[in-house]
């Protein structure tokens, strides 16, 4: 994610507020706490997270990336030896 634009901003304050109660998945690579800076209103951010975090059920995932194995070109590696 990169910093919003104000007009971003509104749209994604506007769209979260729009599904709030409804079903919603949302994926970031970032903790809620780095979201702040990407807002220009502080208090636009503020609310945002709020009504996202408060009503949410979190997943937090470690691990490798799975990019690097979907690059063009790459060959799939297996974990069976090779028997011949």
């Amino acid at each position: 994610m990169r910093e919003l634009t104000p007009a971003q901003a509104d749209d994604l304050y506007e769209l979260i507020g729009e599904r709030a109660g409804h079903s919603m998945i949302l994926t970031s690579n970032r903790a809620p706490v780095d979201w702040y800076p990407l807002f220009p209103n502080p208090v636009v951010a503020e609310s945002l997270l709020d009504r996202l975090i408060n009503t949410s059920h979190q997943v937090f995932m470690n691990g490798p990336s799975f990019r690097p194995n979907k690059r063009p070109g790459r060959v799939a590696s297996t974990d069976k030896p090779d028997t011949h």
